[in-house]
C-alpha cells in the first residue's frame, strides 16, 4: 500500500491530544527509569541490533517454510499442504513485527527496496492462478510466461498495484486458495499440485517454489543490510544519532496511524470488503494486527523476544523520553500496551468482525482509536527529546 505523506509539526499543544482511557493502564509493562546509557547514539545502536535480530528470525522461519513447501511440492499430500500452511503462519508472526522498521527510507522501502515484492497487498487472485468462474486465468495458466525470480519481480504490480506476483500473499494464495467461506479460510486442495488432477499442476508447483525462493532472497538482503560490523546501512544508521532516532519514531508513528489503524483496519471497517483484509486467504489478519502492534511496542521499549525464547533488551525510545518527561513516557507506554491488548482481543475471522453489527467490530474500533492516540503521543514524545519535525504516513 502507498498512503500519502503528511508533514506533522511537533509544536502542537498537548491540549490537542486525547485523554488516555483508564483501561489503558491494565497490563501495562512496568515503567523503567531512564538509564544513564539512554542517548541518541545508544538507542540507535540498540535499535539496529533489534532490527537485525527480528529480520534474522524472520529469515530462519521463512527458510523453514521453504523446506516445508519443497517437501510438499515434491510429493503433494493433504498433510504436506497443512505443514506448509503452518510454517507460513509461523513465519508471519516474526515478519509482522518488522513492519515497525519501515516508512523512513531504510533498506526495505527506499527507492530500490524490496518491500513491494515482499508484502504487497491486496492481491488480485486471478493475476496469479485460476479463480472461481475463471479456470484459465493467471500467470500460472499462461504457458508463455516463464516462471523465474526475475519475471516474478518484473511482473509484480505490472499494470496495476493489485497485480501482485510475489511475496507473502502470493504464497498465501497458492497455499490456501480463494477464501470462499464465511467462517474459515480458503480451502485449496492439495490435488491442485498433482499432475493429472488439476491443469497446470507442474507450473503451480514451480511458481510456489520460485516465489518462496525470491522471498527468502529478499529477507536475506535485509538481514545483510542490518548485519553488525559491516560496511552497510546499519553502519551508517548507528552513526546517525538524533537523525536516526527521528527515523525510528517516524516508523513507529507511521505504522501506528497511516498503515495499521488506517490502511489495514479503517479501510476494511469502512468497506466491509473481504478484499481489504490483509491476509484474506488464510484468515490470519487478526494475528497480523497483533504482530504489527507488538513490533511498535518492541521498538518503544527496546526489547524483542527472539525465536529461541531469549529476550534482547536495551535502551529504547521510551528511555530517552523518560529522561526528559517521565509522565509522557509512562503515558505512551500505557497507550501502546493498550493497543497490543486491543489487537489481541480482535476475534477471527477478521472479515466477519468488520461487518456492521458484528460482535467483533467494537474490538477493532477500540484498537483503531488506541493506535490513533498512541501516534499523537509518539509525536509529542519526539518533541520532548528535541525532534522538531516528523514526516508521518497518513491514511
Amino acid at each position: 500500500m502507498k498512503p500519502t505523506l503528511l508533514v506533522l509539526a511537533l509544536a502542537a499543544s498537548a491540549a490537542t491530544l486525547l485523554h488516555v482511557p483508564a483501561h489503558a493502564q491494565a497490563g501495562t509493562p512496568a515503567t523503567a527509569s531512564a538509564p544513564a546509557a539512554a542517548t541518541f547514539a545508544t538507542v540507535a545502536t540498540h535499535y539496529a541490533a533489534l532490527v537485525h535480530a527480528n529480520y534474522s528470525d524472520t529469515l530462519a522461519a521463512a527458510q523453514e517454510m521453504q523446506a516445508a513447501i519443497k517437501a510438499f511440492t515434491a510429493a503433494p499430500s493433504a498433510d504436506g499442504l497443512a505443514a506448509a500452511r503452518k510454517a507460513w503462519l509461523a513465519a508471519r508472526e516474526f515478519y509482522g513485527q518488522t513492519e515497525a522498521f519501515r516508512f523512513y527510507g531504510g533498506p526495505i522501502d527506499d527507492d530500490k527496496g524490496p518491500e513491494g515484492q515482499i508484502n504487497a497487498w491486496p492481491l488480485d487472485e486471478s493475476y496469479v492462478d485460476y479463480v472461481q468462474g475463471k479456470p484459465k486465468s493467471g500467470l500460472i495458466a499462461n504457458t508463455k510466461f516463464k516462471i523465474t525470480k526475475a519475471n516474478l519481480v518484473k511482473f509484480n504490480e505490472r499494470g496495476g498495484e493489485e497485480n501482485i506476483s510475489s511475496g507473502w500473499h502470493a504464497i498465501e494464495f497458492l497455499l490456501w486458495g480463494q477464501d470462499l467461506s464465511e467462517t474459515g479460510p480458503g480451502n485449496r486442495s492439495f490435488e491442485d499440485y498433482v499432475d493429472g488432477k488439476t491443469p497446470n499442476a507442474d507450473r503451480r508447483r514451480q511458481f510456489l517454489n520460485v516465489a518462496t525462493e525470491l522471498l527468502v532472497d529478499d529477507l536475506n538482503f535485509l538481514v545483510k543490510a542490518w548485519a553488525p560490523e559491516q560496511k552497510n546501512y546499519r553502519a551508517r544508521f548507528e552513526k546517525g544519532g538524533k537523525e536516526s532516532v527521528r527515523k525510528i519514531i517516524v516508523g513507529l508513528g507511521s505504522l501506528s496511524r497511516g498503515e495499521l489503524s488506517g490502511e489495514r483496519m479503517e479501510v476494511a471497517l469502512n468497506s466491509q470488503d473481504q478484499e481489504d483484509e490483509h491476509s484474506c486467504f488464510s484468515d490470519n489478519t487478526h494475528r497480523d494486527i497483533v504482530a504489527n502492534a507488538t513490533g511498535i511496542q518492541n521498538v518503544w521499549l527496546g526489547q524483542y523476544k527472539k525465536r529461541d525464547g531469549s529476550v534482547l533488551q536495551g535502551p529504547g525510545v521510551r528511555d530517552l523520553v523518560a529522561a526528559k518527561k517521565a509522565d509522557l513516557a509512562e503515558k505512551t507506554t500505557s497507550q501502546i500496551a493498550a493497543s497490543v491488548a486491543g489487537a489481541e482481543a480482535i476475534p477471527a475471522p477478521f472479515d466477519r468482525a468488520i461487518a456492521k453489527g458484528a460482535p467483533g467490530r467494537p474490538a477493532i474500533e477500540k484498537t483503531v482509536a488506541s493506535l490513533v492516540e498512541q501516534s499523537k503521543l509518539l509525536v509529542e514524545s519526539a518533541s520532548a527529546v528535541g525532534i522538531a519535525k516528523l514526516t508521518l504516513v497518513e491514511p
